[in-house]
């Protein structure tokens, strides 16, 4: 089945808008809004009330804020309330039949170890909340000392209303293998040289939260208990590195909540731990949406990476993307301020080259984090080659700084 077109979408949130009269008195207690804003000092004034900003346009933000958050927000800002986030905007996720839920997930990850033991390993890095397993897949040659080899980790669903950044690591593992066994010279090379950590789905209890029950619900966070009535931690403003300083919450109920400390929950601790036992790695890539962005650190502070190399890495390698999949490539803080993310984390701990790749589509009004599985190839195959790109550059990532260093041309095969 085939989940309904953007354009169709915002038919039915015109034609609910004129037979309701413009009354919401039953909606859910979700709005989508709009905030004047025309540049990063601003956009993170709003950012530092707790509503999580989803859009940056030239001139004004678009984000989710709830019915309390909203009296505070026009006694500060100029504010124009879209509309709530009504069910007839979300549709049923059956109709979205491609996605994974974390059952399914689960087992074509394991079927991909078990029908191919010579290149693939799985096992579970932790626990979420609810007891689910965090699984990484682990991608080379079983013949090679992995360890010792440049490595790469992708993961995505951090955040559980994200699924198709969960699609998208679950396809790389799938691709990566398919080729290997196709013969593609560069793929062989890749397992045979470099050492893989995909890690689809960090926020497992989250995304079944988010499905469950018939309908999306817009759901961000983890599904920790906070004991005074709501629910969450965000776990993409959880990490240790520089937590607390900015563009995160400390209301439990905000969809930015951090936490009540560093590595408070077992979803990032869980990629902490992996992490830091494998110093090989060294490039990491999250995958987010929506907004088509290519993001690198800093998220907590306007400066610049002060390590001059380090920043060129960034910069060159997020522009070479960005010639691929069409994406803006910026530092995170652009946008505005945001502490406690993964990827300040994994580079101002670690010195990993780390990217966020908010993927597809561009806004809202185009599906939003809900466009249907239709988009899924459409993603994938606009990602693939960075993908690839990254891998490739594991063995040495400041390599891309000289002036010799190869360029690479889309040299993959395509999902039909």
């Amino acid at each position: 089945m085939k989940r309904i077109s953007w354009i169709q979408r915002s038919l039915i949130v015109l034609f609910t808008l004129l037979l309701s009269g413009f009354s919401w008195a039953s909606t859910p207690d979700i709005h989508w809004i709009k905030i004047s804003a025309t540049d990063k000092v601003q956009r993170t004034a709003i950012a530092n009330t707790g509503i999580t900003i989803e859009y940056v346009g030239e001139d004004h933000v678009t984000g989710i804020a709830k019915s309390a958050e909203l009296e505070q927000l026009k006694s500060r800002f100029n504010v124009e309330v879209n509309f709530p986030m009504t069910v007839e905007m979300m549709d049923y996720p059956s109709d979205d039949s491609k996605f994974h839920n974390y059952d399914e997930l689960t087992t074509a990850l394991t079927t991909l170890a078990n029908e191919n033991p010579d290149i693939v390993r799985m096992k579970s890095i932790g626990q979420s909340h609810e007891g689910r397993d965090i699984l990484v897949v682990r991608i080379g040659e079983e013949s090679s000392d992995q360890s010792a080899l440049p490595g790469v980790i992708f993961m995505g669903g951090h955040h559980a209303r994200e699924h198709i950044s969960v699609e998208m690591p679950l396809m790389l593992a799938q691709y990566l293998v398919r080729e290997y066994r196709a013969g593609n010279d560069r793929i062989v090379n890749f397992v045979r040289h470099r050492d893989i950590h995909i890690i689809p789905i960090v926020n497992p209890d989250g995304a079944e939260h988010d499905i469950s029950g018939g309908r999306y619900k817009m759901w961000r966070k983890n599904r920790k208990n906070n004991g005074d009535g709501s629910f969450g931690v965000d776990l993409n403003r959880n990490y240790g590195y520089e937590w607390g300083t900015g563009g995160s919450s400390t209301n439990k109920s905000s969809d930015t909540y951090m936490g009540e400390e560093p590595f408070s929950e077992p979803e990032s601790r869980a990629i902490r731990d992996y992490v830091s036992e494998h110093d090989n790695i060294t490039i990491l890539l999250s995958y987010h949406t929506f907004s088509e962005l290519i993001l690198y650190p800093w998220g907590h502070s306007y400066d610049p990476i002060g390590d001059n190399s380090a920043y060129r890495v960034h910069d060159t390698m997020a522009r070479r993307m960005a010639q691929w999949n069409r994406y803006t490539p910026q530092q995170s803080s652009d946008l505005y301020i945001a502490s406690g993310d993964t990827t300040d984390w994994s580079f101002g701990r670690h010195g990993i080259i780390s990217f966020t790749f908010e993927l597809d589509p561009k806004n809202f009004w185009q599906g939003g984090f809900y466009p249907g599985e239709d988009k899924i190839d459409v993603v994938f195959n606009k990602n693939i080659e960075p993908a690839l790109y990254l891998i490739e550059n594991s063995e040495n990532p400041y390599g891309v700084l000289q002036p010799t260093h190869m360029k690479f041309g889309l040299q993959s095969p395509l999902i039909q």
